[in-house]
C-alpha cells in the first residue's frame, strides 16, 4: 500500500497525523504541496492535510483516529 501525506510545510496537524498512522502500523511518506504543484493541480487540493492511498485521494481533511482505523484496519 502506497500512502502519501500531502501537506503544507507549516501544517500543524502533521505531527499528530504521523503519530496516529505509526500507532496503527501504517507506513507513509510525506509530499509537501509547495514542492509539487502538479499534485495540487491533479487532485485540486486547497487545504492540508490530504491523504492519498495508491494514488486515490481518500481524505481531504485531518481524519479522526476512528476514521483512520475504519479505513486502514477495516
Amino acid at each position: 500500500m502506497n500512502v502519501q501525506l500531502l501537506v503544507t510545510q507549516s501544517d500543524f496537524c502533521l505531527p499528530n497525523l504521523e503519530c496516529e498512522l505509526k500507532n496503527i502500523g501504517i507506513d507513509y511518506h510525506i509530499e509537501y504541496i509547495e514542492d509539487n504543484p502538479d499534485i495540487v493541480s491533479l487532485y485540486h487540493l486547497r487545504h492540508s492535510p490530504n491523504i492519498l492511498v495508491n494514488d486515490k485521494l481518500v481524505f481531504r481533511h485531518q481524519p479522526t483516529v476512528a476514521e483512520l482505523h475504519a479505513y486502514f484496519c477495516g
